[in-house]
């Protein structure tokens, strides 16, 4: 999977601007606020027909514009594909492939296998639990359509089981029956959820520890842990139990939407006893084994976007990554950096062709 051409019209800073890259690495250098960021995310926009970093479609429109076109051209597999994401102002927004829209944009989910590692990571340690669910499900619905289907099926059950708690209590009133086909669909849906997941770590927890032990050269144990409502009882009884409680809140209390991944270092939590190296290591770390995990279900070497690697990370560290590309037979790689001179020097380490885009 190649990204051989990018062109993008009035995207966050841009006006307009084309890029022919090289088939394995491509670095854009420049001073903080140019926009490296920026093309960066166009490439993650084709893939996933969404910003990594501002979930408000409108605001990637260029200031004072009424419309954004990002438009790549893909090899994949010999095979030539064009695709555009394009966004209007008070319409929807449209991703096309060789010129014919999707109707689900679901549809066009894994067809570009792409990782992205960023300073923005950091949420997943800081923030909730939302987070930390997001990254497993992008994570698996790259290779998983039935779990991506039975995700977006259990969001929506669960939004229509919310608004009849609500009517509930607006009414002063009650209906178990009703409430019960709810019940019903979200346990079909959210066991097949809880399963995948639990599988999916199975085989993603010791990838991430060995990832781990290359970056910190096996200075320190780290471990990721599944926390879910579902392994204490069957959802549907879950559901019955907490309808008291759901009641009074006028939300779904429990269930697949409530899991969590922990994140911990020598046994304690990283986000309290982790220093900022360490952090930043579990999260390449982490990332790196989303690629890997990708790499092994689509047997396709995803797009691998390094945003300010050198961010939080010493220049050794920064060189082991860049290594295990070298060694591991990586696809294209794209990394955005303030230091031309020092991306450069990390890049000529690798016997790789290579292109520096100043902007």
């Amino acid at each position: 999977m190649v990204l051989s051409t990018l062109s993008i019209l009035n995207y966050k800073n841009f006006e307009s601007q084309s890029f022919d890259f090289d088939p394995k690495i491509n670095c854009f250098v420049g001073p903080n606020g140019v926009g490296k960021t920026n093309v960066l995310d166009a490439i993650y926009h084709l893939a996933f027909g969404k910003s990594y970093f501002n979930p408000i479609a409108t605001q990637n429109i260029k200031h004072g514009e009424e419309f954004f076109v990002v438009d790549g051209v893909f090899e994949k597999e010999d095979r030539t594909e064009k695709i555009i994401v394009s966004l209007k102002k008070g319409q929807k927004k449209l991703i096309k492939r060789n010129g014919k829209a999707y109707e689900k944009f679901s549809d066009h989910i894994g067809f570009i296998p792409l990782v992205i590692i960023s300073p923005a990571d950091r949420d997943l340690i800081i923030e909730g639990s939302e987070t930390r669910r997001k990254f497993i499900d992008s994570v698996i619905s790259q290779s998983d359509k039935p779990y991506l289907n039975n995700l977006i099926n259990y969001n929506k059950v669960l939004m229509q089981r919310n608004a009849l708690l609500k009517y509930f209590a607006l009414n002063n009133t009650f209906n178990a029956q009703t409430l019960q086909v709810y019940n019903e669909q979200l346990q079909r849906y959210g066991e097949e959820i809880f399963k995948t997941r639990k599988e999916f770590l199975e085989t993603f927890i010791p990838i991430f520890k060995q990832r781990y032990n290359a970056i910190s050269n096996h200075k320190e144990e780290v471990d990721l842990s599944y926390k879910s409502d579902l392994f204490d009882a069957e959802l549907d009884v879950l559901l019955k139990e907490n309808i008291n409680k759901d009641k009074a809140l006028q939300y779904t209390s429990v269930g697949i939407h409530k899991d969590d991944l922990n994140f911990e270092i020598e046994e304690f939590p990283i986000k309290k006893f982790g220093s900022q190296g360490q952090q930043k290591s579990f999260l390449v770390a982490l990332k790196l084994a989303q690629f890997d995990f990708i790499k092994q279900q689509s047997s396709v070497p995803p797009i691998l976007l390094l945003d300010d690697i050198f961010d939080k990370l010493d220049e050794n560290r920064v060189a082991q990554i860049i290594e295990l590309v070298d060694n591991e037979h990586f696809g294209q790689l794209f990394i955005s950096d303030t230091h031309a001179e020092r991306t450069e020097d990390v890049i000529k380490q690798i016997h790789q062709s290579y292109k520096i885009f100043k902007l």
